[in-house]
């Protein structure tokens, strides 16, 4: 699926928050592994983000492509500590564990994960830092609303001075 609201919620170990909509077949999905993939795409990715965001994958069980992956053709390769599969062309991938908290998922939608095993294509991250100057076509996207989307821009960098 593709999922809008997801943020990083600590270090040590490694958490985030991702908010899964109690009526997707994805959220049965992670309900019944115990885990998900944060797979961060880019620009180049913005039109498989959409028609993955557009459906359902209860709409093709059944079906000879019974899966998002087979019905939009969608390269894979596999993570190294969870089943699910992660997506090619992307340029972060997390493999996560459910950090179970019933309360807050049936109450608001939200999962806790520990990321297990993390990777990011270096030619725009590197040293804990992204930069993507030469590289537009692997900028994040962030979808705005109605398929509209921004990618990450201009940065600067601020002087720090000892307070």
């Amino acid at each position: 699926m593709a999922a809008a609201w997801n943020m990083p919620l600590d270090f040590d170990p490694p958490k985030i928050a991702i908010v899964i909509d109690k009526n997707t077949y994805t959220r049965e999905l992670i309900e019944a592994s115990g885990s998900f993939a944060i797979n961060v795409p880019c620009r180049t990715l913005a039109e498989m983000t959409v028609r993955v965001g557009s459906s359902s994958g209860r709409e093709l069980l059944g079906k000879p492509q019974a899966d998002k992956f087979a019905a939009f053709n969608i390269p894979t390769f596999a993570a190294s500590k969870i089943a699910a599969p992660l997506v090619e062309g992307c340029v972060a991938w997390l493999e996560c564990k459910v950090i179970p908290e019933p309360h807050i998922q049936d109450t608001y939608d939200l999962f806790l994960g520990e990321v297990v095993a993390a990777w990011a294509d270096e030619r725009v991250f590197s040293n804990g830092r992204w930069h993507f100057e030469g590289h537009d076509d692997l900028r994040t996207i962030h979808h705005v609303a109605g398929g509209a989307f921004m990618t990450v821009s201009d940065t600067f960098q601020v002087k720090t001075t000892d307070i």
